[in-house]
């Protein structure tokens, strides 16, 4: 994608981006309501309109500052609320509910992966409409085994942090979620340390690795 623009790259980008962060919040709610919680169904969470999911800032305005004037892109999405005094099993059905964000993230990396695959048999027949499915397509597949990635560490409040809280003792549980308001810090520093990159690289390289069309996303994304 090094021959696109940085306006071409942007319109490349928004769709797979709005789709990982909607879907991802969406699994969330749909996992818990299936658990017994109706909060995000009935506070209209369970839709894949993206204006539902948008946090202004950590959506809109921080991702397109750093994107523009930065060497990194960060940001977050409207978290969907989830009242754990409705669940069934609380301990064990909100470890099902942070595992089903990234695990919409698998899902929709291989429907890009697939886009891919459709792009390339479309274009002897039409560049206009190939050559967005292959390139959107190497941007969907990144973003979301990225998302994947992120949210699977043991951080709180991502999702893998939720995970490793519910496995916890109960007492190990409750010192952990002290750490809560210190999790966006440490990402963030993890993040502009160029650590964060270190620690997700194997994990979004495997994943890559495992999709159809990985040989082309690799080509893509020039790793």
């Amino acid at each position: 994608m090094e021959d696109l623009t940085k306006v071409q790259l942007f319109v490349v980008w928004v769709l797979p981006v709005l789709f990982a962060i909607t879907v991802h919040e969406v699994a969330h709610g749909w996992m818990a309501r299936r658990l017994g919680d109706s909060t995000a169904f009935m506070l209209g969470r369970l839709t894949l309109n993206p204006l539902r999911h948008i946090d202004p800032l950590g959506t809109v305005v921080l991702p397109l500052l750093l994107y523009f004037f930065s060497p990194f892109v960060f940001g977050w999405a409207k978290p969907v609320p989830v009242n754990w005094r409705n669940l069934h099993r609380p301990r064990r059905d909100m470890a099902l509910v942070a595992l089903a964000g990234p695990g919409a993230n698998l899902l929709m990396a291989i429907f890009w992966a697939l886009m891919i695959k459709l792009g390339v048999l479309l274009l002897p027949v039409s560049d206009w409409l190939a050559l967005p499915l292959v390139y959107m397509g190497g941007a969907g597949v990144l973003v979301n085994a990225i998302l994947m990635a992120l949210n699977m560490m043991p951080v709180l409040p991502l999702d893998g942090g939720r995970i490793l809280h519910a496995l916890l003792p109960p007492r190990l549980g409750q010192a952990f979620s002290t750490l809560e308001p210190y999790g966006l810090f440490i990402i963030v520093a993890l993040l502009m340390s160029g650590l964060l990159g270190k620690v997700l690289g194997p994990l979004v390289f495997f994943t890559i690795e495992i999709l159809p069309a990985s040989d082309i996303v690799k080509q893509l994304l020039s790793v």
